[in-house]
Order: C-alpha cells, then sequence, then structure tokens
C-alpha cells in the first residue's frame, strides 16, 4: 500500500497533520486547510534562473555569451562576448531556458549557465 504523504502545515510547518473529511488539519497549531489550496501556493511559487555567476535573470534583460558555442550547421559558431538582448525566460528541454534571437544566427535557445548578465 502506497500512500502520498500528507504536506506539512503552512502555517508552522508541523509535520503531524491528518485528514478530517476534505480539510487537512495540523494538531499542533490547530489549522485546517484543503489540500487543493496547499497545491497552489507550491505551484505559485516562482522558479528563479540564474547566469553563470549566480545574477537572477528576467524576460527582456540583455546577456553575454562567456564561452564559445558551437552551433550546428554554422561553421563559426557563437564566439564568447557576443552581446544577446530582450531574452525571453521559458521551461525549455535539455536545461536550455532562454528563448532569443542573436544576430547573424537567429532564433535559438541557450542555457543560463553560459551566459552573463550585462
Amino acid at each position: 500500500m502506497s500512500e502520498t504523504p500528507l504536506p506539512s502545515c503552512p502555517e508552522c510547518a508541523g509535520a503531524y497533520t491528518y485528514e478530517m473529511g476534505a480539510l487537512l488539519v495540523c494538531p499542533e497549531c490547530g489549522h485546517e486547510w484543503t489540500p487543493a489550496s496547499a497545491e497552489a501556493e507550491t505551484s505559485s511559487e516562482e522558479r528563479v534562473i540564474k547566469d553563470s555567476v549566480g545574477n537572477a535573470l528576467a524576460d527582456g534583460d540583455t546577456v553575454t555569451v562567456v564561452k564559445g558555442l558551437k552551433v550546428k550547421g554554422h561553421p563559426t559558431g557563437i564566439k564568447a562576448g557576443t552581446k544577446v538582448r530582450n531574452i525571453r525566460l521559458v521551461d525549455g528541454v535539455d536545461g536550455h531556458d532562454i528563448d532569443c534571437k542573436i544576430e547573424g544566427f537567429g532564433h535559438m535557445q541557450l542555457k543560463s549557465s553560459v551566459v552573463r548578465k550585462s
């Protein structure tokens, strides 16, 4: 029998929560909440994407590529020091979390670990 563990209390972080009908109850502080509201609170937390040196990135930022990148189908690739303007943060595939347009290359996705905020 594999039950999913009940979440900790959002008020006091107590671990002894229990179900009472449609509610979850914390016996330590008496707080009552619905499981749906607990899921909404955890999903509303925004994911912070950081560059190679730890600066938080946001949509519309300008970044600089910190190391040379090979690009399939292009003989030279992207050189270190290339500025990329107006980035957009996305949930990309395989760690590519920046959507951008680079002059001379066009639309691409980059990893945040290879850029630095300018």
